[in-house]
């Protein structure tokens, strides 16, 4: 599969080392340019390439976002129409800004970026585990249980997209419902973030029946 990044910080360098030793081919952005992220593009291997945003967003059959939430109004959104569109973020107002609609709980981080991508298919995971967790995490396919993501949409191919994969990389999806409501239960602030929890568990804990 090819899939794109956009953000290479922790969760957007790590999903991309996690993909491409799976096979998949990578092509990753951050907001300088493809220059500046060389030395990752090496470490990837020959699987992946350094690219600006607007290339990543149309490069991938999937592309991962994991930039700070804050700047979601940067995405290139008609590059990205059409496309499955995970999102990674999470709202982080002493570092975004203070925004009133999710102050209020009025919507979900996750519906705001689903608004300004009109044309995309929005997914939220691998928002919910640490990075570094993330990357240590996974279990084979035939392991005994594996860790859970969360994961939240409102359109049912590009959700068992994204539940694809989550499997690739070694954890079991857990379907935590559309956008307005799943985005709730996985976001900073409740009982399953950065909980890292057995797949089982965390779909008790959310109360949504799994995949």
């Amino acid at each position: 599969m090819k899939i794109g990044v956009i953000g290479a910080g922790k969760i957007g360098s790590t999903l991309a080392h996690l993909y491409t030793a799976a096979g998949d081919n990578v092509a990753i952005a951050n907001s300088r340019s493809p220059d500046t992220l060389r030395d990752l593009e090496h470490q990837l291997g020959r699987h992946a390439h350094a690219v600006t945003a607007e290339e990543a967003a149309r490069y991938g059959d999937v592309v991962i976002v994991a930039v700070p939430f804050g700047h979601y109004r940067d995405l290139p959104a008609e590059a990205l129409a059409g496309r499955t569109v995970i999102d990674a973020t999470n709202y982080d107002p002493e570092r975004d800004g203070h925004d009133d609609e999710l102050e209020h709980g009025d919507v979900t981080s996750s519906e705001l970026i689903q608004r300004h991508l009109a044309g995309a298919h929005v997914v939220k995971a691998f928002n919910a585990m640490r990075w570094d967790h993330l990357r240590d995490h996974g279990r084979s396919a035939g392991a005994n249980a594996r860790y859970g993501i969360p994961v939240s949409g409102d359109d049912p191919d590009a959700k068992w997209q994204v539940f694809d994969l989550v499997e690739q990389i070694g954890y079991e999806p857990v379907d935590a419902g559309a956008l307005a409501e799943g985005g709730r239960k996985h976001q900073p602030g409740t009982e399953v973030y950065t909980a890292d929890l057995w797949a089982d568990t965390l779909r008790a804990r959310i109360g949504i029946e799994g995949t």
